[in-house]
């Protein structure tokens, strides 16, 4: 039954397969798919190039590999799977497509080990109909690539819709009954009843900078829409501390004391930016690592014990698998140790790496999952970070082109096998003629999956100089953009309902998760009673009552 349901599902539940060590190659999803015999101890349909060689479960890898040639159709959404393992040590292997036009999209990747199968998803999105061929590649070219039971299954938009919503249902909702009775406890038939969500659970936001200040206008668009936020620039070294030895917070200390009395909520963005071309004037490369160490010891006390307890979230090391400046400088275990001083320094907040194209661009290896897993092993396994309250912070920086909807996914549930919560951190679409169905499609996907459990997206007003992804015109107008954000906003909330019990006095209802009032009323006395509740993800099934004193 549980294969059953794993074959019917997009996900699958198959995400919390990655990361284990399976003695047995899962079975192909979908039976294979489109794929010409998904391997299953046999090699027919698959062919050998370059040097490679093809024995029963076993190949030569990366120029030397072997490959099958699919049909895809433009505007279909592929899903990859396989189970794969290498014939010594550990290597990530990466599926990858490659084009009639010689260009080769790297569709996802893994860990892979010696001795046991690991799960392999993936996939693309195709921009037009063509043959694909379709081959598995190591960059250590001494092992050998074993590979069993591949998947590739199309689906249209409108069939990856449909899944997300259904995961929405499932994972963003729960059902409640709600009773209304008198106060002897008899059930009051056909009693009017007004049902109103007052916050939601889920975080979507949005984040600001130093226009909001001084803008009625930035300000008004902002908090009548969102509870979330992160600051682009305000809490960064360089912003904080552009003079050595001279600390100014005034900007950011406004930010906020405007988030408070709105009931926003702040990520906190940045404690060190592990860029070297991103810190203060004053620490550059010449820079001792004697003085370096003494700095950033200042840097992470000053601004992390002044907003101590006041935030939900420190991005401590902002794009630590791109650069490492503070690594070559400071030691390998950098970056680990300033999230064990930021944890003891805020002990109730959450601790966030953050990464540009792990999600957004399956071609950018130094960002890939499994090196981004990695990273995040290493910096939990440094002493004292055992019990680090982390978190995967993805931004989400997607250009002008159709996003991978099923490398997305794939990434979220590699990561999202780790146990640790998601947050999509900086979400933004590059400039072109689909931007808003795209940015749709971002944010529809994130919203629908599990594991994620905030998103805050990179855009807002172009007065406030924000030129890529813009919500609204220089008049405070929607773009088209601005009207998607809109309409999320308003489809993953619960607006008010209002129904009717039954004979037994009986309301079920599928609501949002988040806090809600009712108000129910008794047509015969003209008597009603309001109360509070919460509706959560860890009851998926609830029960309300209201008693009316008639």
């Amino acid at each position: 039954m549980f294969k059953e349901a794993c074959t019917n599902l997009l996900l699958a539940c198959i995400f919390l397969y990655f990361g284990f060590c399976l003695k047995e190659p899962l079975e192909a999803l979908y039976g294979g798919g489109i794929i010409v015999n998904p391997v299953n101890h046999n090699i027919e349909g698959w062919k050998a190039f370059g040097q490679g060689k093809i024995r029963e479960r076993i190949s030569k890898t990366a120029s030397n590999s072997f490959s099958q040639k699919v049909q895809v159709e433009q505007g279909k959404i592929y899903t990859l799977s396989a189970s794969v393992q290498v014939s010594e040590g550990s290597e990530i292997v990466a599926v990858v497509f490659k084009f009639p036009t010689g260009e080769n999209i790297r569709g996802g990747d893994v860990v892979a080990e010696h001795g046991c199968w690991t799960l392999l998803k993936g996939g693309i999105v195709a921009n037009f109909t063509s043959l694909v061929e379709i081959f598995f590649e190591s960059k250590n070219t001494l092992v050998e690539i074993w590979v069993d039971n591949v998947s590739l299954q199309p689906f249209t938009k409108k069939e990856w819709k449909s899944h997300q919503d259904k995961s929405i249902i499932e994972g963003r909702k729960s059902k409640v009954r709600l009773q209304v009775t008198q106060a002897n406890k008899a059930p009051l038939t056909g009693a009017k009843v007004s049902i109103k969500q007052t916050k939601s659970d889920f975080p979507f936001g949005c984040c600001m900078n130093h226009n909001i200040l001084t803008s009625t206008d930035y300000q008004n668009w902002f908090a009548s829409r969102f509870r979330y936020t992160t600051f682009t620039n305000e809490m960064k070294w360089y912003s904080t501390e552009k003079i050595e030895g001279q600390e100014n917070y005034t900007i950011a200390d406004g930010m906020v004391k405007f988030s408070k009395e709105n009931g926003i909520s702040i990520r906190g963005h940045n404690v060190f930016w592990d860029d070297p071309k991103m810190q203060p004037g004053w620490v550059n490369s010449t820079i001792s690592p004697e003085k370096l160490r003494t700095a950033s010891a200042q840097r992470i006390n000053s601004v992390v014990s002044r907003y101590r307890g006041q935030l939900i979230a420190w991005d401590v090391m902002n794009e630590n698998l791109h650069f490492r400046f503070f690594e070559d400088k400071l030691g390998e275990n950098a970056s680990a140790a300033f999230y064990y001083t930021a944890q003891q320094l805020d002990p109730g907040t959450m601790m966030f790496m953050n990464e540009y194209n792990t999600m957004e661009y399956s071609g950018d290896e130094a960002s890939s999952p499994a090196n981004y897993r990695k990273k995040l092993e290493e910096i939990l396994s440094y002493p004292g970070n055992a019990n680090l309250t982390a978190g995967i912070g993805l931004q989400g920086h997607f250009g002008s082109g159709q996003p991978n909807l099923a490398y997305m996914r794939s990434v979220l549930d590699f990561l999202g096998a780790t146990g640790y919560p998601i947050w999509i951190t900086e979400v933004s679409v590059g400039v072109g003629p689909y931007q808003a169905q795209y940015l749709e499609e971002v944010l529809r996907e994130g919203y629908s999956h599990p594991a994620v459990q905030g998103i805050i997206m990179f855009v807002g007003p172009i007065t406030a100089g924000f030129n890529e992804t813009t919500l609204v015109d220089k008049n405070f107008n929607n773009t088209s953009s601005g009207d998607v954000v809109d309409k999320l906003i308003a489809e993953w909330k619960t607006g008010t309902l209002e129904m009717t019990t039954d004979g037994q006095g009986f309301i079920d209802v599928s609501l949002f998760h988040g806090d809600y009032e009712v108000t129910a009323e008794d047509n015969d006395t003209n008597s009603s009673a309001t109360l509070s509740f919460k509706v959560t993800k860890d009851e998926p099934q609830a029960s309300v009552q209201v008693q009316i004193d008639t």
